[in-house]
């Protein structure tokens, strides 16, 4: 796989095999933070899920098109409802811990090569719309 700067995307890749799946501005209120402050309620955090799935239709011809199943493919929706179970499962004190912990979450199904996680918090800076972390992970 090519390398990617931060500003970058993961992209599909027929050369690579890959294709793209994604979640974007999943904004959940969560228990995070290591001040006083933020150890009494939640925060709004805004999730951004980027990965890279193998996907055998992109070097070979014969199967372009798989089966129309939801089998076959990682499911946007089961990455969705494992961001709200690690959100819901308690308190976190780093955005950073939380990022890592989706990257791993997504790491989990094989088909999964890359996950590029950012988690912001949304009301923390009243000059910035988020203050927040972004982690790649990928298989070795």
């Amino acid at each position: 796989m090519t390398e990617l700067s931060n500003a970058d995307p993961i992209r599909a890749s027929a050369r690579n095999g890959l294709r793209h799946v994604f979640i974007r501005n999943l904004v959940l209120d969560a228990h995070i933070g290591i001040y006083a402050k933020e150890q009494t309620g939640t925060q709004r955090v805004r999730v951004n899920v980027d990965l890279s799935v193998t996907d055998e239709g992109a070097t070979d011809p014969t199967l372009a098109i798989g089966p129309d199943s939801i089998h076959r493919v990682v499911d946007y929706e089961r990455v969705a409802n494992a961001v709200r179970d690690l959100i819901a499962a308690g308190h976190v004190k780093l955005v950073e811990t939380l990022a890592e912990q989706v990257a791993q979450v997504c790491l989990a199904d094989p088909r999964v090569q890359t996950a590029r996680v950012r988690v912001e918090k949304l009301d923390i800076l009243p000059e910035a719309e988020s203050v927040g972390v972004e982690v790649e992970r990928g298989r070795r």
